[in-house]
This record gives structure tokens, sequence and C-alpha cells, in this order.
């Protein structure tokens, strides 16, 4: 799971910045809104919905902007309509890239990523291309200095999670999409806290990258994409030296 612990490692390191410019509010907004679209506006009986409004909540998102998200997903109040979007390509170094979108410009959506792509010497593909590299799966991180490895395992296995893993200082909780809510809800209820916790792709297989010229390039085409607007997540097979992210970073 390196692959996926590696880049959000470095995403965690940006997030203050991300928050500063009001990107982590756009995402999960158009999560909301577009989980209470395809769902209806009750959490209850929406798992999607539950999931984005508990993601926002632990993000400090006003009330009030989440129930108007709601409503602008279910039709209640007006809204832009966002297609979901699902880009594959290849970037430096041979790494497998994912990318989810949320958008009301498919044209520009796609001429952005593709240009990003292309600026750092790699390639959009074809749909399906890399997208069997990856597994889908829920994934709770909880800092290592927070939770005993025992008890986090006891907790997490009787909630239904698959595995607990530690890498990188941290325990990864991993479980089956659908079983990410209830695990995700009992051990908040047992007072675990989180680094992340989302439904997200674990890549398969790792590309090492090892020299500094690739490794520089797909960090930035990983940071562009990131940042823009339309770009929910980023996914990507790749492990880094700690000396070449340290030196990179």
């Amino acid at each position: 799971m390196s692959g996926h612990s590696k880049w959000a490692n470095i995403k965690h390191k940006k997030g203050a910045a991300d928050a500063k410019r009001g990107k982590i509010f756009t995402r999960l907004i158009k999560e909301v809104t577009v989980a209470a679209r395809m769902g209806g506006g009750d959490p209850d009986g929406n798992p999607r919905l539950r999931s984005a409004i508990a993601t926002a909540r632990s993000e400090n998102m006003p009330k009030d902007n989440i129930i108007r998200a709601i409503k602008k997903g279910t039709g209640e109040l007006e809204g832009e309509v966002y297609d979901e979007i699902l880009y594959e390509g290849y970037g430096p170094g041979g790494v497998a890239v994912l990318v989810e979108c949320m958008t009301d410009n498919r044209n520009r959506t796609v001429a952005d990523v593709r240009h990003y792509f292309a600026k750092s010497n790699g390639n959009l593909g074809e749909s399906g291309c890399v997208a069997w590299m990856f597994d889908k799966k829920g994934l709770i991180l909880v800092d290592k200095a927070t939770t005993g490895e025992d008890e986090l395992m006891e907790l997490a296995l009787e909630a239904g999670a698959d595995d607990v893993v530690e890498e990188d200082g941290q325990f990864q909780v991993v479980t089956a999409p659908e079983d990410f809510d209830e695990v995700r809800e009992s051990l908040e209820k047992a007072g675990v806290v989180f680094v992340e916790a989302s439904v997200t792709m674990i890549p398969q297989n790792i590309v090492e990258v090892t020299e500094e010229k690739p490794a520089k390039a797909l960090l930035k085409l990983l940071g562009n994409l990131e940042d823009h607007d339309d770009v929910q997540n980023v996914h990507a097979n790749f492990d880094l030296d700690d000396d070449l992210m340290e030196k990179l970073s």
C-alpha cells in the first residue's frame, strides 16, 4: 500500500495550504451534491452521502454548507450539475495514474488533464488502460502515537475490517468498500482519531522511482492534478526512497 501512503503523506504536508485556498471545501461540497443527486438526500438510506457528510464534518465544514449542498443535489436549490469522470494514464517513470474528476465542462477538464500529463512527459491513455492495476478499498489511516496496535486490531476486525497493517508511522485499516462506513463509524464511537478515512484505489503493484528527474516530474504532475478545481482524487502506484522524497519535499 506504499503507493497510496507516499502520496497521501505528501498531500497531508500540503494540506494546510490547500485548506487556505478553499479547495478542500470545494471538493467536499461537490461530493455531497453528487451523492445526494445519485442516491437521495437522506443519509440513512444513502451510504455515499452519509460518508460524504462525515468527511465534511471532519474538516469542520459548517452545517449550513452541507445542507445547501444536499439541497442542490436533490434539486431543491439551483446549482451546477457535475459529471463524474475517471481519467487514466502514465506518468514519468511508467507510473500508473488515476484521476477522479467532477466537472460541469468535460471539454475543459480533459484538455487540462491531458496538458498536465504531456507537460510532465507522461501521457493520458484510454479508458481501462491502468484501472485494472488498482483495487477499490476502504482505507482508514490512524497515527501510531494515538492508538495501540492490539487495541486497534481488535476493534477493526470486530467491526468488519479486512486487515490492519503498519506503514510509515501509521496504522492502515483496510476494508471492503461496502464495509467502510460501518467500520469507520464503529472506530469513531470507540474514540479512534483518524488521519484520513476514505474509499480509495489501492495499487496492486508498486513502481519504484529511483532517479531524481522522473521523481520530480511525477510529483509535479500529481501536484498539478490535485490543484485543479475539477479533480477530486488522484491515485498513483509509485514508491520513492525516503531520502529522495525528503530531498524533493
